[in-house]
């Protein structure tokens, strides 16, 4: 990519791979980006999980009755969990982490998706993010927040239409209501 913002601009969700792997260096570029994420007093309050096991991608898929498909066929999923213990801003720190690592694998040419776990539940009704630490041996200290997909994008799509920003939405010095 030229720049961030044509980076942030062309970035989209991407919910279908094609089967091409992931080679380890981006693997590794990617981890490293959401290492070197920001965190509320350096806490690095964050851990993540890779996943590029076809069965665990499967069984992960299920942790939730709708949004979370494009696990089973992306190439690789890394499970965010924070440590409460650490920071009380473990949502936040990990949300940055897992926005880097998006970015990061955007600048490479990789898709993703941010499958939501946290507050979610699956079809029994238990909540997704047991279901998650329990596939992937997580202690239930550590709650997960999401699991992102990432492979090579099945079809393309348009990048976002800056045309169509909600300008409307930003207020100077105040609220302007």
């Amino acid at each position: 990519m030229t720049n961030f913002h044509d980076l942030i601009v062309a970035r989209r969700s991407i919910r279908n791979y094609t089967a091409e792997p992931i080679d380890p260096d981006s693997v590794k570029l990617i981890l490293e980006a959401g290492l070197l994420a920001p965190t509320s007093k350096s806490a690095r309050d964050w851990q993540f999980v890779a996943v590029d096991d076809k069965h665990t991608l499967e069984l992960l898929a299920q942790c939730k009755p709708l949004g979370a498909k494009p696990i089973e066929d992306c190439r690789l999923a890394i499970a965010v969990l924070g440590n409460p213990e650490l920071s009380d801003a473990w949502v936040e720190d990990c949300s940055i982490a897992a926005a880097f690592m998006q970015l990061q694998a955007a600048d490479l040419g990789i898709g993703s998706c941010w499958i939501q776990v946290r507050n979610r539940f699956s079809a029994d009704g238990n909540p997704a993010e047991e279901y998650v630490q329990q596939q992937l041996m997580i202690p239930d200290t550590l709650p997960v927040l999401c699991v992102l997909t990432f492979g090579y994008a099945a079809q393309e799509r348009k990048p976002q239409n800056v045309d169509k920003l909600l300008w409307e939405r930003v207020h100077i010095g105040q609220w302007k209501g």
